[in-house]
């Protein structure tokens, strides 16, 4: 309740928080936008392999040209923002004090995270395809040196993170977490090509406004779901599916009818999972208040007396009386961040944080695939990334999405069989990718031997 005097003090004492950000797309956009408007959150430096396009998103953000320079980051606590296209530049204690990942790849996001672990720097993840690839080796290393390693507060993982623990924190169990999304079963075969059909886009329209096709896909596929559940798999102990999402159609009123014990009635194998529900139904139409764009926590009274609360102070409850939900009807993306760098410098506190490796996303063959063919990875054409249990990904041995993009195949794979690690060579000579590989296996390693 009081981060925000906190950083007006750092701002009169002229000491705001130095903030680093690699990789300067929309997440980081959004941000920018607000950080000149937040007092005690200073932007330090911009770190991106297109400057003039890092330089554009800080302009369109409200920066002056002349509060824009490009070459070597001085270690002062003024208002110029440096851009530069080196991360190990930027990834310096000297020079900011929080360091935010927001590059999309999981193999150089994987690599920047550590080497700023490595180095003393508390990292917000906004990367989260690198968080579910190895995000409990990332958080491990955080712990062992003593810096934070947290979600990114805007993002959906941290929102139903956050709704999770305050559930808990009212001592009442939490039934299933998760958020919406605009979903048909067909969506899991669309491709880069197909994308912009879906979002009622032309291609010309989407490149002038700067739109990402797999980005946009992966949103469209499942995958970007996956990866989300996943990250809230992993940071709050909520079980994803054996078999992934089902996607439920379900609307705010709904959400304890449908998201409860099968049992009981609803669509849930058990209770303590992760879900999206879709705002479609399954014939196209749209859901009546839906949350496609919002977080979700159901929970149930552990007594009478409690149900009884329900009731009395008019809770939107199952039929039984017995489950309700909270809910945020949406996510301001980039926008938010502000709360995570300020929890972060001023408490010393993730806005969620991996804890374990519960759930993992994994390659399903969006069509049949031939041998020599090469995976695109997330959001392309070849592959999409299903949740499943952790435990399951390593029993079978199952490509993680996150590792998927240039992976040739040695065999052919047929539409909606997982690929394997013996399904694709893995390649001996992209020294990043092979250091990324080597860390999840190593986390693999571990999990196996808890198990």
């Amino acid at each position: 309740m009081n981060l925000f005097t906190a950083l007006e003090q750092r701002q009169n004492e002229g000491n705001p928080v130095r903030v680093g950000i690699i990789g300067a797309g929309k997440f980081a956009a959004m941000f920018m936008a607000q950080s000149i408007r937040t007092p005690g959150i200073s932007l330090k430096a911009v770190c991106d392999l297109d400057l003039d396009r890092a330089k554009n998103q800080l302009i369109n953000a409200g920066y002056r040209t002349d509060d824009i320079v490009a070459g070597k980051i001085h270690h002062d606590r003024s208002a110029k923002v440096t851009l530069v296209e080196d991360f190990g530049e930027l990834a310096n204690p000297e020079t900011v004090d929080i360091v935010v990942e927001s590059t999309g790849d999981p193999i150089f996001g994987s690599r920047h995270a550590l080497h700023c672990i490595e180095n003393g720097l508390p990292v917000v993840m906004v990367n989260v395809e690198a968080d579910v690839l190895v995000g409990p080796m990332l958080a491990a290393k955080a712990r062992q040196n003593d810096v934070i390693y947290s979600m990114a507060y805007g993002d959906q993982p941290a929102l139903i993170a956050e709704l999770v623990d305050t559930v808990r924190t009212m001592g009442l169990n939490v039934v299933c977490a998760g958020k919406g999304t605009k979903y048909l079963p067909s969506y899991h075969a669309s491709t880069p090509e197909t994308v912009w059909d879906y979002y009622g886009l032309t291609r010309r329209e989407a490149e002038q406004g700067g739109m990402n096709s797999k980005m946009f896909n992966s949103f469209l596929d499942g995958t970007k779901s996956a990866i989300e559940m996943a990250a809230v798999s992993n940071s709050t102990g909520l079980m994803p599916p054996q078999d992934g999402l089902s996607f439920p159609p379900c609307s705010v009123d709904e959400l304890a009818d449908c998201l409860r014990p099968i049992s009981d009635g609803g669509t849930l194998p058990e209770k303590g999972m992760v879900e999206v529900i879709s705002s479609l139904h399954r014939d196209g139409s749209e859901v009546q208040r839906d949350l496609r764009w919002g977080v979700y926590a159901v929970f149930e009274a552990g007594t009478q007396y409690v149900k009884q609360c329900f009731r009395e102070y008019g809770l939107v409850t199952d039929s039984t009386g017995k489950y309700s939900a909270l809910y945020r009807p949406y996510h301001l993306i980039g926008l938010e961040l502000g709360v995570s760098i300020a929890s972060v410098a001023i408490r010393r506190e993730p806005t969620g944080v991996t804890r374990d490796f519960s759930a993992d996303v994994v390659c399903v063959a969006k069509c049949n695939l031939q041998k020599g063919e090469v995976l695109d990875g997330e959001g392309g054409s070849t592959v999409w990334g299903k949740i499943i249990p952790a435990q399951r990904s390593i029993e079978i041995q199952a490509v993680p999405i996150g590792l998927a993009n240039g992976l040739k195949l040695n065999t052919e794979v047929s539409k909606g069989e997982v690929i394997h690690w013996s399904d694709v060579q893995v390649p001996q000579t992209r020294k990043a990718y092979t250091d990324v590989y080597r860390l999840r296996k190593k986390m693999e390693a571990q999990f196996r031997n808890h198990d």
